[in-house]
C-alpha cells in the first residue's frame, strides 16, 4: 500500500462525525494478471502461431529486445493481454480528472446514492505548490508561503465542517443520500477500483507525470500525479522489462 500513515484512516471502517484531514492518497494492487512473458507470446503468434506458447515457460529477460522494439516502433497491442487491477482513495477531484481515460479502463466508485459519505477531506500539504503564474497554457506553480498554506488549511476545513454539518441536518431530517450529497466538495476522498493494461496505463503515465524523460512534457495536476506515480511503481515491479521500455522510449505509450 502507498500514500504514507495518514492516508490509512481513510480506510477506516466506522463512521465518526468528526471531519479528518488527509493530503495523501491510497494506492493498492488488489488483483492482477501481468508479466513481461504475456507481451511475447502475444507479440510471437505473429510469426510462430501455436509455437507462440512457448514463450509461457522461457525467461522474458532472453527477448527484451523485442519488448524494446515493440516500444520504440509502436506494435502496441501486444501490451494489451495483461491486467491490473487498483484500489484508489483519493479526493472526488482526482477522479474527476481519471475518468477521462476511457479506452482500456474500467471504473466502479463508492456511490453516495447508495451509503452515507464518511467525513474524510483533502487538505495540501506543506510540499503542494499554492502559487500559479504565468498565463493558461504556459503557467508555472511554485511553493507558497507559511501564511498561503495556513490560509488555504483553514479556509477548507472551516468550509469541509459546515458542508458535512449541512449533509448531516438534511440526512437526519429524512432527506435521500441521492440528494444531500450534492452540498459536500470535490475534496471529499471517495474509494473506487480502476482496470487496466499495460498499454492503457502507459497511456495515462504519458500524462498523469511530469518527467524529464519524456519525449513529450505533460503538465498533470499534482494530486492526480500523486496517483499516478503509485501505479506506475507498482506496475514495474510485475513488469519490470515492459516498464524500462517505455522510460527509454521517451515514455511514450505504443
Amino acid at each position: 500500500m502507498w500514500g504514507g500513515p495518514r492516508s490509512d484512516e481513510s480506510r477506516g471502517s466506522s463512521m465518526s462525525d468528526e471531519p479528518r484531514f488527509l493530503s495523501e492518497v491510497t494506492v493498492e494492487l488488489v488483483r492482477q494478471s501481468a508479466a513481461d512473458s504475456d507481451v511475447l507470446w502475444a507479440a510471437r503468434v505473429s510469426t510462430a502461431g501455436e509455437q507462440s506458447l512457448e514463450e509461457l515457460t522461457k525467461d522474458p529477460e532472453r527477448s527484451k529486445g523485442l519488448i524494446n522494439f515493440l516500444m520504440r516502433d509502436r506494435h502496441g497491442s501486444p501490451f494489451e493481454h495483461n491486467s491490473m487491477t487498483f484500489f484508489v482513495s483519493a479526493p472526488i477531484l482526482v477522479f474527476r480528472e481519471f475518468q477521462r481515460h476511457r479506452v482500456g479502463w474500467s471504473y466502479n466508485e463508492e456511490s453516495g446514492r447508495y451509503r452515507e459519505l464518511r467525513p474524510i477531506f483533502y487538505v495540501p500539504g506543506a510540499d503542494r505548490p499554492l502559487v500559479q503564474q504565468g498565463k493558461p497554457g504556459r503557467y508555472e506553480f511554485h511553493a507558497g508561503s507559511d501564511e498561503q498554506h495556513k490560509l488555504v488549511s483553514e479556509a477548507m476545513e472551516s468550509s469541509y465542517r459546515r458542508a458535512y454539518e449541512a449533509y448531516q441536518e438534511m440526512l437526519e431530517a429524512g432527506v435521500a443520500r441521492e440528494v444531500a450529497r450534492a452540498v459536500l466538495p470535490v475534496g471529499t476522498y471517495s474509494t473506487m477500483y480502476a482496470t487496466c493494461n499495460a498499454r492503457s496505463l502507459m497511456h495515462f503515465l504519458s500524462l498523469r507525470t511530469k518527467d524529464e524523460q519524456a519525449r513529450v512534457p505533460s503538465f498533470p495536476q499534482y494530486e492526480i500525479e500523486l496517483v499516478a506515480r503509485r501505479m506506475e511503481a507498482l506496475w514495474a515491479e510485475l513488469m519490470p522489462l515492459t516498464h524500462a521500455a517505455f522510460v527509454a522510449n521517451g515514455r511514450t505509450a505504443p
